[in-house]
């Protein structure tokens, strides 16, 4: 076994005004895979970061949008400006070409190939928009359920804390290892879908080393032989762990232990969910037809959309301003368009705006055992609240929000109609009973 102690890297290392030093004090090395070698490098933290603009957009106002245009990171421009430069290179390649190496002869040749494949850049023979389009909505909805998919230990955590009882050192020690088990195989499952998980736990050693597992759990963990993922062994463990507890009477009842098996089994679901994910990706032929059909259509741009010799009178072609701006827009539209479906599609890269799967990982297991140790049964004094005595009260408001206390409360889009035509038609009821009782 590789002797890990003193190997990882602290997240406090870093100052936390300025995330570009390191605090003083020894350093503490990172581990970073290098093939088979485990090398040290105090360089090798990552600040990829999620890129977050939600505070700038909370409220709409004039330029909001134009504000975000200037950002690198995450940015449009970051992720497909290598592709914007090959083709302005090649566009560019061919005008030289068509302009200066071309005898007059060959030059008429270019034109006749050019106006031919300017036929094709229309989009009723190739379908970009269409399969485009559907596309990068089925990417997204992916990526939106790869999200909502993510083992989040929050149900659990609350009902580990309220059913398994004990304020002595076994009660802690179940609670707090039912919730290492639950994280770890949150950890496994991440390990085997993410590249950032990956790198900070290349070796089941690491999980050790971190805390997740004891060595004697490894031992049962690689002891047990099977051909596909054993990420759900570590449940298996809380199961266990849980009908444990019950025999002990740490859970009162079985309508408890059912409780926790439930949520249990809801936390499996999404682990196996994401594992899912990423085995059934979207088929290979529809991601190949995208893609050829836009490189294909650009390719045919890069010699239809040309600018020809307005002298010769050509349909389209009566100025030549050398730059094809409307092409290099549309190049951006739609190349971004298929750069967002290449992002999403799995974001458990390290890309910017990938999932933070090392943070989510960080917040699940100290939030996890916050809750079922120092918080269990952490109650402050049952006191009166300030509005004991008053039936009828209002929560204050600050000088900046008190113009929201003028608002009259919502009671219904109904509430204030008015019954003018209510009021017409039983008047006009009244009238008609009284012409028909006239003699």
């Amino acid at each position: 076994m590789m002797h890990l102690n003193g190997s990882y890297y602290r997240k406090n290392d870093y100052t936390a005004g300025d995330p570009s030093r390191v605090s003083p004090g020894p350093p503490r090395p990172c581990m970073e895979e290098s093939g088979l070698q485990i090398q040290h490098n105090t360089n090798c933290p990552s600040l990829n970061m999620t890129v977050s603009y939600s505070l700038e957009v909370a409220n709409a106002r004039f330029h909001g949008f134009s504000r975000l245009l200037f950002r690198w990171k995450g940015s449009i421009y970051k992720l497909m400006y290598k592709e914007f430069l090959v083709f302005c290179a090649v566009y560019l390649f061919f005008s030289v070409f068509y302009r200066f190496l071309l005898t007059p002869r060959q030059q008429d040749l270019f034109e006749r190939v050019a106006l031919y494949c300017d036929q094709f850049t229309n989009t009723n023979f190739i379908p970009v928009l269409f399969v485009l389009g559907f596309y990068v909505n089925q990417a997204f909805t992916r990526w939106w359920g790869q999200y909502t998919s993510f083992p989040l230990p929050d149900n659990l955590m609350m009902v580990v804390s309220g059913n398994v009882h004990g304020a002595d050192e076994r009660g802690r020690l179940l609670r707090r290892t039912l919730m290492r088990y639950a994280n770890l195989s949150s950890v496994l499952i991440l390990r085997s879908i993410s590249t950032r998980v990956r790198k900070r736990f290349p070796t089941l050693e690491h999980i050790v080393e971190a805390g997740f597992m004891t060595t004697h759990e490894l031992k049962n963990f690689e002891s047990l032989h099977s051909d596909f993922n054993k990420y759900w062994m570590p449940l298996t463990w809380f199961s266990n762990l849980a009908a444990q507890a019950r025999q002990e009477g740490r859970v009162r009842d079985d309508i408890a232990l059912r409780l926790l098996m439930d949520e249990l089994n809801n936390y499996r679901a999404k682990c196996s969910l994401l594992f899912h994910y990423d085995w059934i990706s979207i088929p290979l032929v529809y991601t190949q037809v995208v893609t050829i059909a836009v490189y294909s259509f650009f390719a045919f741009c890069v010699i239809g959309r040309q600018f020809l010799n307005p002298e010769k009178g050509y349909s389209s072609h009566r100025f030549d301003i050398y730059i094809p701006v409307f092409t290099l827009l549309q190049f951006f539209f739609y190349t971004g368009w298929l750069k967002v479906g290449e992002l999403i599609i799995n974001p458990f890269g390290e890309d910017d705006d990938d999932f933070e799967t090392n943070q989510l990982i960080d917040r699940n297991i100290q939030v996890s055992m916050l809750a079922v140790d120092d918080m269990y049964q952490n109650l402050a004094p049952i006191v009166k609240d300030k509005h004991w005595k008053n039936s009828l009260f209002s929560v204050p408001y600050t000088q900046s929000t008190a113009a929201e206390t003028l608002r009259p409360a919502f009671k219904g889009s109904t509430f204030d109609m008015r019954l003018e035509f209510m009021c017409l038609d039983s008047k006009q009821r009244e009238k008609g009973v009284r012409i028909g009782a006239s003699p």
